[in-house]
C-alpha cells in the first residue's frame, strides 16, 4: 500500500484514499468556458495509465481541454497548435519501495522531454503498440484533428499523425486499439459525437427558461471511424468497406469484445440519445449493428439513452462477460446481463444498480477488495445546470458524487458508497476514469479526470490484508500484450475469468495487466490461458501476492 503517503484519519478508514496533491499529480483541466455554454466544454476529459518507458510501473497522461492554450482562450477549430499554454501531460511514476515495505508513489512532469506536444482540444486517449516493438504508443482524441503519437522506446514520442492516415477532424471522443482482422497487428476504432465548430453556436434553455447546455440532439451525429494497420505504420480508411458509415450515432464510449464467443472482436458503441451500437464482426471481412436483436440499443422499456460509458466484465462467474452503460441522471445506468449465445437482459434492477440522480460517464468493472467478485465504480457528473446548485451559486453546476457497488458473490451489486471514503462525496465533474495498479501492491487504484477541474489518484486501501495474482500477457509473436486474451483462475467457489484490454469507461485508456483478487487465499496459484487463435495453455506454480509475465510457450517470470 501507499502507507507512506500518509492522509486523516477519516480518510485512512475509507476504502480509498486521495493522494493527489501528495504524489505529485499536479494537473487541472480547463475547458475553455467564456460564457457561450458550448456543448465541447462539457463533454471533455479523460486520458491514460501506460507504461510508456516499460519500467513496470504505470505513468499517466493527461488530456487537456481547450483551456490548455490559455485560460480563458476559449474552444477552437481544433487546429491551434501554438506553444502558449499547457497543453496535455505526461507523468513520469517514479515509485518507490520503501525499507519498511511501504511504498512512495511520486509523479514527475516529463511532457517536455517525452515531445508530446498536444495542445488541441482534447477529449480522450487510447494505448496500444501498433508497430510491435514492444512500446506502447498513444492516440488522442479532439474536437477537431486527432493525434498518433508513436513511442520511439527512448522515453520519447514522434507525431506520425499526418504520415501514418490516422487523423479525424470531426470530433471525436472514445477510440480503443483492437486487431479486428486477426492479422497480428492493432487497428484502430475511433467513435465520433456530433457535427460542430465553434460557430454553429445554438440557443439552449433549462425548464426555468434561463441559458444552459444543448442537448446534442440539435447537432447531426457522426459515423465512427475503422482505421486498418498497414503494418508499416500507416492505416487505411475502412469504415464505408465495414458498413459503419451507414449507421452514424452521437457516440460517446467504445469497447472491444467478443459478444458471440466466435474468436472475432466485436464492437461496442454508447450513444448519446440514439440507440446504441454492436458491431458484430464477420470474420474481419464486414460488421453488422446488431444492437437490437441482442438486446444492448436500449432500456428495459425500449427507449435510447443518453449513454457515455461503457466497461465488460464477468460479474456472475458465469464465463461470459456483461456490460455496464452509463446514462443520465434521469434514465439511470444500465446493466445488461449476458444470457448467452450473444443476447442480454437488462437487469438493472435485480443487480440492485438503479440510480437516478447522477449522470454517469466513466465506469468500470473492478475487484476493488480483492474478493473475487467483480465491484463497479462509476463517476459522474452533470451536463445541464443542477438548480440547487445555481441557486447556491456555484459557477459550474454540474458537480455530483462518485459511485461505488459492491458485488456480494455474483448475486447482485449493493451500493457501498458510504465505504469508498471522503473522496467518493467530494462533488465535481467527473468525466473519464482509468484503472490500475499505480503502486503495485496487487490493489487496483483509480486515476479520475475531472472536467474544469483537478485529476484524481485514489489510492485502494480496501484490499488490504487480501491475496492476489497479477499478470502481464503477452503476445510472443507480436512482443506486446494480448489485447482480447482470456484468462481463468479455478478457486473452490467457482472459476474467475478475465480479459486483457485498456478500453472501455469513457474516453480513458487503464492498465491492461490482469489481477485476480485471492482473498485469504495465499497459495500457489494456477491458470489457464485462452490465446486468440483457439490455443489453451496453463501455467502451474505461480506464487501469489506478485506479478508474473505470461508468454505462449514460454515460462512464466515474475516481474
Amino acid at each position: 500500500m501507499c502507507g507512506a503517503l500518509g492522509g486523516s484519519a477519516q480518510e485512512r478508514t475509507g476504502f480509498f484514499l486521495d493522494v493527489t496533491t501528495q504524489s505529485g499529480l499536479d494537473f487541472t483541466h480547463v475547458n475553455g468556458a467564456n460564457g457561450q455554454l458550448l456543448l465541447p466544454e462539457v463533454i471533455g476529459s479523460g486520458g491514460a495509465l501506460f507504461d510508456y518507458d516499460n519500467d513496470g510501473d504505470l505513468d499517466v497522461f493527461l488530456v487537456q481541454g481547450a483551456g490548455g492554450r490559455g485560460k480563458g482562450a476559449g474552444l477552437s477549430s481544433g487546429k491551434e497548435t501554438g506553444s502558449q499554454g499547457l497543453g496535455a501531460r505526461l507523468y513520469r511514476n517514479e515509485l518507490r519501495v520503501n525499507a519498511d515495505g511501504t511504498r512512495t508513489l511520486r509523479f514527475r512532469d516529463v511532457t517536455e522531454a517525452s515531445g508530446i506536444v498536444a495542445r488541441g482540444d482534447g477529449m480522450g486517449a487510447a494505448t496500444g503498440d501498433i508497430d510491435n516493438d514492444g512500446c506502447v504508443d498513444l492516440y488522442v482524441t479532439n474536437l477537431g484533428s486527432n493525434q498518433l503519437f508513436r513511442n520511439n522506446c527512448n522515453g520519447t514520442f514522434t507525431d506520425i499523425t499526418a504520415r501514418s492516415g490516422t487523423d479525424d477532424p470531426r470530433w471525436s471522443t472514445s477510440a480503443t486499439f483492437v486487431d479486428y482482422d486477426q492479422d497480428g497487428w492493432l487497428d484502430l476504432f475511433v467513435v465520433n459525437y456530433v457535427r460542430f465548430t465553434p460557430d454553429m453556436k445554438r440557443a439552449c434553455f433549462s425548464a426555468g427558461s434561463s441559458r444552459d447546455y444543448c442537448n446534442p440532439v440539435v447537432y447531426d451525429p457522426v459515423p465512427a471511424r475503422l482505421l486498418h494497420n498497414n503494418h508499416d505504420g500507416t492505416f487505411s480508411d475502412d469504415s464505408e468497406r465495414m458498413g459503419m458509415t451507414r449507421s452514424p450515432g452521437h457516440g460517446l464510449g467504445a469497447l472491444a469484445m467478443d459478444v458471440n464467443e466466435d474468436g472475432w472482436p466485436d464492437l461496442y458503441v454508447a450513444n448519446d440519445g440514439d440507440p446504441n451500437q454492436l458491431w458484430i464482426n464477420s470474420r474481419g471481412a464486414s460488421f453488422a449493428n446488431d444492437a437490437l436483436l441482442a438486446g444492448v440499443a436500449l432500456s428495459r422499456a425500449g427507449v435510447p439513452q443518453g449513454s457515455m460509458g461503457i466497461d465488460a466484465g464477468d460479474i456472475d462467474g458465469d464465463g461470459d462477460e456483461d456490460l455496464f452503460v452509463t446514462n443520465l441522471d434521469n434514465e439511470s445506468n444500465t446493466m445488461y446481463l449476458n444470457v448467452g449465445k450473444g443476447l442480454f437482459e437488462d437487469r438493472t434492477v435485480e443487480w440492485g444498480v438503479f440510480k437516478l440522480g447522477v449522470t454517469g460517464f466513466g465506469a468500470r468493472f473492478v475487484d476493488v477488495d480483492n474478493d473475487g467478485w467483480l465491484d463497479l465504480v462509476a463517476v459522474n457528473g452533470a451536463v445541464r445546470h443542477l438548480a440547487s446548485q445555481v441557486q447556491r451559486g456555484d459557477p459550474y453546476p454540474l458537480k455530483q458524487p462518485k459511485l461505488l457497488f459492491r458485488n456480494e458473490g455474483g448475486r447482485k451489486f449493493v451500493d457501498a458508497t458510504a465505504q469508498a471514503g471522503p473522496s467518493f462525496d467530494r462533488l465535481e465533474v467527473s468525466r473519464g476514469l482509468a484503472v490500475g495498479d499505480l503502486d503495485n501492491d496487487g490493489a487496483n487504484d483509480l486515476l479520475v479526470f475531472n472536467n474544469s477541474g483537478p485529476a484524481r489518484v485514489l489510492v485502494n486501501q480496501a484490499a488490504r490484508g487480501k491475496h492476489w495474482i497479477g499478470l502481464r500477457v503477452i503476445d510472443t509473436r507480436y512482443r506486446r500484450d494480448a489485447v482480447m486474451t482470456r484468462v481463468e483462475l479455478s478457486r473452490r467457489a467457482g472459476v474467475m475469468w478475465r480479459r486483457v484490454h485498456t478500453d472501455g469507461s469513457y474516453c480513458s485508456a487503464s492498465d491492461p495487466r490482469v489481477v485476480f483478487g485471492l482473498g485469504a487465499d495465499g497459495s500457489a496459484q494456477t491458470v489457464r490461458v485462452h490465446w486468440l487463435g483457439g490455443k489453451v495453455e496453463e501455467f502451474t506454480g505461480l506464487a501469489a501476492d506478485r506479478y508474473w509475465v505470461i508468454e505462449a510457450g514460454r515460462p512464466p517470470r515474475a516481474m
